[in-house]
């Protein structure tokens, strides 16, 4: 082994090890949402979204990380697929119920519905970022 491959292999070790470290210390979490909704209502969703709901969840301390609709025919015309990040599980829980009660965001929801419900179901998964991720 060359003196020049123990440093590439060193130099290695300690970035991955801070990356570790970095990650320990970090209590974000990341939430993974799925949407799918009833019938013919994704343009709905898409437009409350759009309009008013990522302003609410910024407003509550949630960061929009990202939203997406998946390409697959059967969940294209019905899936809303998003991202957002919490300063922690904690700040996270916080966040929701804040949301939740704020009159704004019940007037706008309420409006919302006028012509029936739009989501059918939720899935809702808390990640963490590896030392590897992009994001971290």
């Amino acid at each position: 082994m060359t003196i020049k491959t123990i440093i590439r292999t060193l130099s290695a070790c300690l970035l991955f090890s801070v990356g570790i470290t970095a990650q320990a210390e970090s209590d974000t979490v990341f939430e993974l949402r799925t949407y799918t909704t009833h019938e013919g209502r994704l343009p709905a969703l898409h437009e409350r979204f759009e309009k008013h709901t990522t302003g609410f969840f910024e407003k509550h301390g949630m960061r929009n990380v990202g939203y997406w609709v998946p390409t697959d025919p059967d969940k294209s015309g019905n899936t809303l697929i998003y991202i957002l990040e919490h300063e922690s599980r904690e700040a996270a829980a916080e966040s929701w119920e804040a949301f939740g009660n704020d009159p704004g965001w019940q007037e706008v929801y309420k409006k919302s519905r006028e012509d029936g419900p739009i989501v059918k179901h939720i899935d809702s998964v808390y990640m963490t970022a590896t030392a590897y991720s992009a994001i971290q």
